[in-house]
């Protein structure tokens, strides 16, 4: 693929990473084109920005779009590739400047974290066609809303985990910020009773301090949460985190970051292609590492649904 004969646009968060996107903007953007040649470039304002500009782009003729960001910027803007579970522009391609706090994505798909290299993804143009998420949940609201997403939607302590993080200081990295919010939601929350479903058969109920639904296999800043996982077997790999007391929570904490957790017990493992979730109790989602919603929920597999510039 040639990509300088290609319409590229650039979607940028300028808060991702606590800010550190809007103050490198300029120096990515000047070895982004010596690389990839010209482009058209959209900075973010808000929530919501990013999937706008993508849908904007995408209509207006682009053919890639790169995100430059960190994981939740990479979700809105693949949420602009997708109109009701259908492709926007069918032959688009998204590529990915990792530059914000988690970035657990290119964890699982060969994506440099470094600029140069992720720019040499991109100008490479190996095309990778990936799996996406679909879920349908409630908003802080109360209104039923839809959305993809490319990593790990999760229910339980990761939507406090979320609320937490993105609150906490980036100065010392977000390794950092996630691992002190996941102490302090430990600390502070507890586990919820919670009623799932897989692929239609019956009805489980479990209590659990967290229930990751992955498409990638890591979380919450390094947390390898589904090892065997994979973003394109047209599964979700699910990871139940159930009935520990706080001390074991504490406890095996380090095997959720060495992709030891499934050797717990209480910890239990299934794939499937859709999970029902549902509680009495206040229970928040973790979606690609933001926090829009609460249960009940519903999420579905849609195979291949996204193409992606990355190495294999």
């Amino acid at each position: 693929m040639e990509l300088p004969q290609r319409k590229v646009a650039f979607i940028v968060n300028p808060h991702s990473g606590g800010g550190k996107t809007g103050r490198e903007w300029p120096g990515i953007r000047k070895r982004a084109e010596e690389i990839l040649g010209p482009f058209t470039a959209d900075l973010t304002a808000g929530p919501g920005d990013a999937s706008r500009l993508t849908r904007e782009r995408l209509l207006g003729g682009a053919d890639v779009v790169v995100c430059v960001g960190g994981d939740g910027t990479l979700n809105e803007v693949l949420n602009g590739f997708i109109d009701d579970g259908r492709p926007v522009a069918e032959n688009a391609l998204l590529g990915f400047v990792p530059n914000g706090t988690g970035c657990d994505f290119v964890r699982s798909v060969p994506i440099p974290r470094n600029l140069e290299g992720a720019l040499d993804t991109i100008a490479r143009g190996e095309i990778r066609t990936i799996d996406l998420g679909c879920i349908r949940y409630r908003d802080p609201l109360n209104q039923t809303r839809v959305r993809c997403f490319h990593n790990i939607a999760s229910f339980g302590l990761g939507g406090e985990v979320d609320e937490r993080a993105n609150r906490t200081t980036k100065v010392f990295g977000p390794f950092f910020a996630f691992i002190l919010s996941t102490l302090q939601s430990l600390l502070l929350y507890g586990k919820k009773r919670i009623c799932f479903r897989l692929d239609g058969g019956t009805p489980m109920e479990v209590t659990a301090w967290n229930i990751a639904v992955a498409n990638g296999r890591y979380h919450g800043g390094g947390m390898l949460v589904a090892p065997g996982a994979s973003v394109d077997d047209g599964l979700f790999h699910v990871t139940v985190i159930g009935d520990l007391s706080l001390a074991e929570a504490l406890f095996h904490l380090p095997k959720l970051y060495s992709g030891r957790i499934t050797e717990v017990k209480h910890v239990s493992t299934f794939t499937c292609r859709r999970v029902e979730a549902f509680s009495d109790q206040r229970v928040l989602l973790d979606v690609d590492g933001e926090q829009p919603g609460s249960l009940p929920a519903v999420m579905d597999i849609l195979p291949g649904a996204l193409r992606i510039l990355a190495g294999r």
